[in-house]
């Protein structure tokens, strides 16, 4: 007696939420690879990122997208236009909040409510780090404002509980569809990009205030060879006096980032890196369309 093959599901699968509330760790945790960067301060993610994760029957597109922010100027309008274009084309919305939300998501929220056909799994995070009343207290408060969520679960992506229950949830919500990438794809982006953001993940971590927000990351040079990358990388600041600041006494902080980001890439690539870092000023470049295309914000 033969048994019938299981029909291949795809699909996209959005994962949005405000800053800091764990939308790239628990990508990370979903794909079982650090795709996305982590740091402690808000907004770190700037762009949207597919993780895909592939089964002999399945392929799931992960988009990590940056946090629900009101705008204040246009890189904030570009990284909203990253949320909402992953919402477009989502078969299934992880919503993520988490213990220490304040409920201020308002609009998002209502967004949500109109998509009455996409299924929605709204997730409450870091219960690691709450009582089971207050968890209790914050599953109840997210029913009752989405009421047409399809489960509210709560979960630690740090601590991956809670993550293979909702893996097998989002294959059930996946249409049957043929893979929309290769298998042997990870994600949609180039390694370039990926060198750019662990070193922008080390300025987030290493320097304060609003420095690290006015920073980008271009790889202008990244050569393969068979033993060792290459990697010329140009760290772009708005203004002089940040300059001083990223490249630090005598050249101590630049140095502290690039050991810091060339330990992350040998470890991710695994291969042996040597890596250039050089620092300019580009003034006011957040607010600069033209800036903002060269840095791969427009869709």
């Amino acid at each position: 007696m033969t048994t019938e093959p299981k029909p291949h599901r795809a699909g996209f699968v959005s994962i949005i939420g405000k800053p800091n509330v764990g939308k790239s760790t628990l990508m990370n945790a979903l794909m079982g690879e650090r795709l996305s960067i982590v740091t402690s301060k808000a907004q770190t993610t700037r762009h949207r990122i597919l993780g895909i994760l592939n089964g002999d029957d399945f392929q799931l597109v992960y988009s990590d997208t940056p946090g629900i922010i009101q705008p204040k100027y246009e890189l904030h309008n570009a990284m909203m236009s990253f949320v909402y274009s992953s919402l477009e084309d989502a078969d299934v919305v992880l919503f993520v909040t988490d213990i220490y939300e304040k409920h201020d998501e308002e609009p998002v929220v209502e967004r949500l409510r109109k998509m009455v056909d996409t299924p929605i799994l709204l997730l409450v995070n870091k219960i690691d780090q709450a009582d089971q009343a207050v968890v209790e207290a914050k599953v109840d408060y997210w029913r009752e404002q989405l009421p047409n969520a399809a489960r509210v679960l709560p979960i630690s992506a740090l601590e991956k509980f809670g993550t293979g229950e909702l893996l097998d949830l989002i294959l059930g919500y996946l249409p049957e569809h043929p893979a929309y990438y290769p298998k042997d794809e990870m994600t949609d982006k180039p390694e370039r990009f990926f060198a750019a953001e662990m070193i922008r993940e080390k300025i987030f971590k290493l320097y304060k205030k609003e420095v690290p927000y006015s920073c980008e990351v271009e790889i202008e040079e990244f050569k393969e060879e068979e033993t060792i990358i290459h990697v010329r990388a140009v760290i772009y600041v708005e203004r002089a006096s940040q300059k001083g600041i990223i490249i630090g006494q005598k050249g101590a902080a630049l140095k502290k980032v690039g050991i810091w980001a060339r330990e992350e890439m040998e470890k991710f690539f695994n291969k042996q890196v040597f890596l250039e870092t050089y620092v300019k000023v580009n003034e006011n470049w957040r607010t600069d369309p033209k800036a903002l295309n060269k840095f791969g914000y427009k869709q």
